[in-house]
């Protein structure tokens, strides 16, 4: 049976010191994420202990510091030695808010995410945030609890298949069928949901295995025959991929959130400034590379800049550095970037060619890869061989200048919106962690913050799924508590997990949250303005009308304090009152306008050539650059 290489346990462990020691430059990590390392000691002697004894044990021995979730009857024989342990238990008021809070602490810290249901519905209310971090790459251990097993399978009460339900969306899932597993299946989970490209991993334990007797030592042997993925790219592909960097006249760095993820920030500046290529961040790898640097074009796709989705579609190559090509960066797929060669590096070898032909596929780390990249790169340019960018860079930079990202004010008088969220990251600065919900506001989030530095970004950005900012910002904050943490959220998702700031003030967790407050589900009252005739059907949510709830007064109730902001000249005032309270979580109902619109935008289903600058503004291009 194969096991783990010497090799693959020293990376292991550099992995986890790296994320334990915050003194530790992280790109000197393998990954940013911290892996659970096997200690190169024996094993201590097995001690008696319960199958719930020995699940906390393991957690305490993979530095779990702190854990989100809600007991119930399948796993509450957990929650007996939890109750001493040096674990942190953070109890939720959902499930669903149990797992993005988990989400938002790994994203912020690096670490693995962890949460705990019991079986049935609270396993199942689970699902949205394991899908999420699954889409997302996120770093997660959902432990469940389950029916004892004699009952598996009969529809006992609160049963159900989560280990069935969860295939599709998990990295791996593991039912456990006796207690000494626990151990092992613990560690196994951790370095599957840590290593490679991070993904959730569901843990899924019968009370019965819980209540079981047996022992507990540690470390572990960990048992996974056939998983090692790959982090060294192969020098040929790199060596093909530095030629063609060097003979290119218009190329682009594509980065995606896997250079977040590889800890390889530091090393994609030294790239993008050795070749001068343009770089565009997408939505999930926003604060990889300096919002304000010279090279940065912005944020490609649906409601990306004019110069980003430009500079992708008329690229004559294209080098993807953890990112996949999916949907709102293409648009219309088979009119992507056309006259563009590829070349593709990730660790996931399932992404590469998946949606994209591949001229150049590169399988490893993207710290690895832009670290050789630079390597081959310079011994390129050291033969004399140097792109020549100039007319290229003459015509981002025009583009650049004539489309800016930008928003009219409300021809009403209300608030803008747009400028609420801009006021925001400037009086707050770049040190601040911003988590977004999903819809206009994120969308603006993206636009209208300056993201100079990693890890500063969090959204929910693959499933895009509403309800995921006040837990995320909540796991976050949890995981930096001497950092400011805000949330941008919209009425229509502050009003799917706004339970939790009950949580958060509780535990003591001060979080900020932004609603930006427009009395509508506004991205769908946009889909509605453009493309069903204004006709809208189902999108007004009475937060203005009716002012049900009164966000104020809601917040209060969740023992948080509330403030309210209905116009240009209080915007400042009231962040800066937001940012005077310290020990209690914050809420700023932003009441703005209906009618503003998230642009530039692709709509969907259409070319990157059709991008609209406004509403009715197509970009003029010149015509050589058509």
């Amino acid at each position: 049976m194969t096991r783990p290489t010497p090799e693959t346990l020293a990376h292991t462990a550099r992995r986890a010191r790296a994320a334990a020691d915050p003194t530790l430059d992280v790109d000197q990590a393998a990954t940013r994420t911290a892996t659970p390392a096997t200690p190169a000691v024996r094993p201590a002697a097995a001690t008696p202990i319960s199958g719930a004894g020995s699940l906390v044990r393991s957690l305490e021995a993979l530095d779990v510091d702190v854990v989100f979730g809600i007991p119930g009857g399948a796993i509450l024989p957990a929650y007996d030695p939890l109750y001493d342990s040096t674990v942190r238990h953070i109890l939720v008021r959902h499930e669903q808010g149990a797992g993005h809070a988990a989400t938002g602490y790994a994203q912020a810290t690096g670490k693995v995410g962890v949460c705990i249901a019991t079986s049935g519905p609270g396993a199942t209310n689970l699902v949205t945030p394991i899908a999420d971090a699954y889409m997302d790459s996120v770093a997660m251990v959902a432990i469940t609890g389950q029916v004892a097993r004699p009952s598996i399978g009969t529809d006992a009460f609160q049963e159900a298949d989560i280990q069935g339900i969860t295939l599709p969306i998990t990295k791996h899932n593991f039912l456990v069928q006796n207690a000494e597993e626990i151990p092992r299946v613990l560690a196994e989970a951790f370095h599957l949901a840590s290593s490679g490209r991070p993904g959730p991993v569901l843990v899924d334990i019968p009370k019965d295995v819980l209540q079981a007797p047996t022992t507990f030592s540690w470390p572990p042997t960990l048992d996974l025959p056939g998983y090692r993925p790959t982090l060294h790219p192969h020098g040929k592909q790199i060596r093909e991929a530095a030629r063609l960097m060097a003979g290119a006249r218009r190329p682009v760095l594509y980065v995606g959130g896997g250079v977040l993820k590889a800890g390889a920030t530091d090393g994609l500046r030294r790239l993008a400034e050795l070749t001068g290529i343009p770089v565009v961040t997408t939505l999930m790898a926003l604060g990889a590379f300096p919002d304000s640097h010279q090279q940065h074009l912005g944020m490609p796709g649906m409601h990306g800049t004019v110069a980003a989705v430009y500079g992708l579609q008329k690229a004559d190559l294209i080098v993807a550095l953890g990112a996949r090509f999916d949907d709102r960066v293409t648009g219309k797929l088979d009119s992507f970037a056309p006259d563009a060669a590829v070349v593709h590096a990730d660790i996931d070898p399932a992404e590469i060619g998946k949606n994209r032909h591949v001229d150049v596929p590169i399988v490893g780390d993207a710290k690895h890869v832009i670290d050789e990249l630079i390597v081959a790169v310079t011994a390129e340019r050291s033969t004399g061989r140097t792109a020549d960018l100039g007319d290229w860079w003459t015509q981002l930079s025009d583009l650049r200048d004539r489309y800016p990202l930008g928003y009219d004010e409300p021809s009403d008088g209300t608030l803008s919106p747009q400028y609420v969220i801009k006021r925001l990251g400037e009086i707050v600065g770049s040190d601040a962690i911003f988590v977004a919900g999903v819809g206009q506001h994120q969308m603006w989030a993206s636009q209208f913050i300056s993201y100079e530095k990693p890890y500063t970004w969090l959204n929910s950005g693959g499933l895009g799924t509403m309800g995921y900012a006040v837990p995320a910002a909540m796991g976050a904050k949890v995981g930096k508590p001497d950092t400011v943490v805000w949330a941008v959220d919209g009425d229509g998702c502050f009003q799917m997990t706004n339970q939790e700031l009950a949580t958060c003030a509780l535990e003591g967790i001060p979080v900020k949250i932004a609603v930006i407050n427009n009395g509508n589900l506004g991205m769908v009252r946009q889909w509605q303005t453009l493309f069903y005739n204004e006709r809208y059907s189902n999108t007004e949510l009475g937060t203005h009308k009716h002012r049900i709830p009164d966000f104020v007064k809601l917040a209060e109730a969740l023992g948080c304090v509330g403030l309210r902001c209905e116009n240009a000249a209080d915007v400042d005032k009231t962040i800066a009152a937001a940012m005077e309270i310290n020990d209690a979580p914050v809420v700023i109902d932003f009441v703005v306008g209906k009618d503003a619109m998230v642009w530039p935008m692709v709509a969907a289903g259409t070319s990157n050539d059709e991008i609209m600058f406004a509403r009715g503004v197509r970009p003029v291009f010149d015509e050589d650059d058509i």
